[in-house]
């Protein structure tokens, strides 16, 4: 008699099912594998624009409205838009964000003054190989990058907004933000200052 139980393999069947070729890779996205998004600036580029231009930006618009009286009518219109370049620059912090920020000063120069050294210090603490990736697909989430560089097209607008103010109280302010574009290192070779004879 010939017994045989469940779980031993049939030796005896013509002819073997064929099996699917299993997978060489999962079907899963890694985020470090991703190609990076081209829309999107390299988080170095980010840090320098917020740290340079917008910090030399700001302390050239911020002179002349500290300078301004606290009567002039058009103090409350600038007020209001550097207040509004504060809550982008602190928005742009809470997307790169990867610490919180202690209690900001009532001084709005300060207060606008920390609140870039905080994004900064975010913009930092990203992880410049990450970021700009797309996300996996499957986890159904947007990429930090997209938030981040659209918060920063937001400090840039209202930077540019309190730079259109700004002129009316100071016309000689483009002189100011244009200094050390273009730097003549000899302006004028020493061979040309002798007459020729």
């Amino acid at each position: 008699m010939n017994s045989m139980l469940a779980t031993e393999p049939t030796t005896d069947t013509p002819a073997a099912t064929p099996e699917k070729a299993a997978a060489t890779h999962p079907l899963l996205e890694t985020w470090a594998k991703n190609e990076r998004m081209r829309h999107i600036p390299s988080i170095e580029w980010m840090t320098q624009k917020v740290d340079r231009d917008v910090r030399r930006t700001f302390e050239n618009l911020w002179t002349p409205f500290a300078a301004l009286p606290h009567d002039d009518p058009r103090r409350a219109t600038i007020e209001e838009t550097f207040r509004a370049l504060c809550s982008a620059i602190d928005r742009l912090a809470e997307a790169a964000r990867h610490s919180r920020n202690g209690h900001a000063p009532n001084d709005l120069g300060e207060r606008i003054r920390q609140a870039i050294h905080h994004a900064v210090s975010n913009l930092r603490g990203v992880d410049p190989n990450l970021f700009g990736r797309r996300y996996p697909f499957q986890t159904l989430d947007r990429s930090k990058g997209e938030p981040v560089y659209g918060a920063l097209l937001v400090v840039l607008q209202h930077l540019d907004r309190v730079r259109t103010l700004v002129r009316t109280i100071d016309p000689g302010l483009d002189e100011r933000l244009l200094e050390g574009l273009v730097v003549l290192s000899n302006p004028v070779d020493a061979r040309m200052l002798k007459p020729i004879a």
